[in-house]
């Protein structure tokens, strides 16, 4: 789901591939942020399998920050670019300094 203030923008849908590869570079990216602060290739969103259990299959969403100038935050924290990072349910995502916040939900929850 994304948000803008306290507005719901109109929500991704995140389950048809494994990987999401989020900027402004929209030629390229999945996912397009136009904020200026954002880079070009920005982040990435993937999906990975993590562990096999009775039920199946257990498959995590990670956020990798691609070096870029203005950061990928995770619940106000910046992470460290370049280095996997995974994503617990209900965690807010921004990019740069662009006020929209990005949460996943499972909608199996």
């Amino acid at each position: 789901y994304v948000f803008k203030g306290k507005e719901a923008l109109e929500p991704y849908h995140i389950h048809r591939q494994s990987s999401y590869l989020l900027g402004r570079e929209r030629r390229v990216v999945d996912l397009p942020l136009d904020h200026p602060s954002c880079s070009g290739q920005h982040a990435v969103l993937q999906f990975r399998l993590t562990a096999k259990s009775d039920t199946g299959k257990l498959v995590r969403p990670y956020l990798m920050d691609l070096g870029s100038t203005n950061g990928s935050f995770i619940n106000g924290e910046k992470i460290e670019p370049e280095k996997y990072v995974e994503l617990l349910p209900q965690d807010v995502l921004r990019f740069g300094y662009s006020s929209r916040e990005y949460v996943i939900i499972n909608a199996d929850v």
